[in-house]
């Protein structure tokens, strides 16, 4: 496959710039925007009296997420970038009940957006996938997943760069794991990416959900995220990756 590391590093540059511009600020791509930035502002600042008050937390042991509940539902947990672009593919899905946008794969307890995407949490944005396994197989996901990210981009999706948008498979339990890494390894076979796979696999832990005004972005807010997701290069680069014969 051709170098398009620089070609793209330039393109995530002139994006975020774009964003910086439109947006007034936004730290980085993901930060599109919120609905209402006062009050977005007031609540982080209501947050952060609260935690000042409050006793300390401390991380409880990660917990699995279950694979299936009393009513027969089940749920997967993928990171592909920024997660406003990852809620889509899946909730057109038949047999997908719904998808919630959040941060897994980090340390800090009940993590804020602002502290996710400055860095240093440990945590990737993520969607957490509940579906009906009799209508759509854990496999069926995966397919999805892989079609809808950048297998070989190393700590970052597109326009967003940094390791809070690794791509990343997050396995409830010991089937999903199986399945997820014959996948990645049947990709691997596959000669698409002879420079190798970043995706990280790994069991899933704590999956926080993220801000209210995150979740169905690209229901409440079409233009926005259009406008984001054309700049930012996803469904250009998606073609390259995917339907352009190996190089």
């Amino acid at each position: 496959m051709p170098n398009l590391a620089s070609s793209f590093e330039n393109k995530a540059l002139r994006v975020k710039l774009l964003w910086t511009c439109v947006l007034l600020g936004s730290v980085t791509a993901c930060s599109r925007s919120a609905p209402d930035l006062s009050a977005q502002s007031s609540q982080t600042s209501q947050t952060a009296q609260t935690a000042q008050t409050a006793p300390a937390m401390t991380e409880q042991a990660a917990q699995p997420v279950p694979i299936a509940g009393a009513s027969g539902t089940a749920t997967a947990i993928f990171a592909g970038g920024c997660f406003w672009c990852m809620e889509p593919p899946y909730d057109k899905l038949p047999g997908v009940i719904s998808t919630t946008s959040g941060y897994t794969a980090g340390r800090t307890v009940n993590p804020s957006y602002q502290q996710v995407s400055s860095g240093g949490t440990g945590h990737t944005e993520a969607v957490q996938v509940l579906y009906d396994p009799s209508k759509v197989s854990y496999s069926k996901l995966l397919e999805v997943f892989w079609r809808n990210i950048d297998p070989i981009a190393v700590n970052r999706q597109f326009c967003d760069v940094g390791d809070m948008y690794r791509s990343g498979i997050y396995p409830a339990d010991a089937e999903q794991l199986r399945l997820a890494q014959a996948s990645k390894k049947a990709l691997q076979a596959s000669g698409r990416f002879p420079g190798g796979i970043a995706t990280e696999i790994e069991p899933a832990s704590r999956f926080y959900p993220a801000e209210e005004y995150h979740q169905d972005y690209y229901v409440k807010n079409p233009l926005r995220y259009k406008f984001y997701r054309l700049n930012c290069g996803r469904d250009q680069r998606l073609h390259e990756v995917w339907d352009k014969p190996p190089a």
